[in-house]
């Protein structure tokens, strides 16, 4: 969440151009990049919680708004879904985006979480250096020192 919302923060002014020019990656740019990362975050809390993904927001209607206002409240309720899981080894079966059956330990998905958003954050940051930008400061110890 604290990396997050630094981000958001770091790009608010942005124009549209900025956030959406095409760095040639997967994602292509600032703004899918991070939608990427809202989506992984939206699609697994959605695995753990037993229920299916609804879908993906149209590219066209993707705006740094939306993506923010859509992303905190799937990062408050990941909060409040780990504060009453007890058990980091208590297995999850949920299924892939293609329809097959998977089991993962609770450690694990959130593992991956953090280690998928720490890649795709990387990425943003070095698209922030190609736009003249400094990007904020992600690393974890930054974090633990701010506390």
């Amino acid at each position: 969440m604290w990396a997050t919302q630094r981000l958001l923060d770091a790009i608010r002014d942005f124009d549209s151009a900025s956030l959406t020019r095409d760095f040639g990656t997967a994602d292509k740019s600032v703004l899918g990049t991070l939608y990427h990362i809202y989506l992984a975050d939206s699609v697994w809390l959605e695995r753990v919680g037993g229920r299916r993904f609804p879908g993906r927001t149209p590219a066209d209607q993707q705006s740094l708004q939306h993506l923010e206002s859509m992303w905190v409240p799937v990062l408050e309720e990941w909060k409040c879904w780990l504060e009453t899981q007890p058990d980091p080894n208590r297995v999850i079966a949920y299924q892939d985006m293609s329809g097959r059956d998977w089991q993962n330990t609770i450690s694990e998905i959130i593992l991956h979480l953090v280690n998928h958003a720490t890649h795709h954050r990387g990425q943003v940051s070095g698209f922030l250096r190609a736009l003249g930008k400094v990007p904020p400061q992600l690393d974890l110890i930054a974090y633990y020192r701010g506390r």
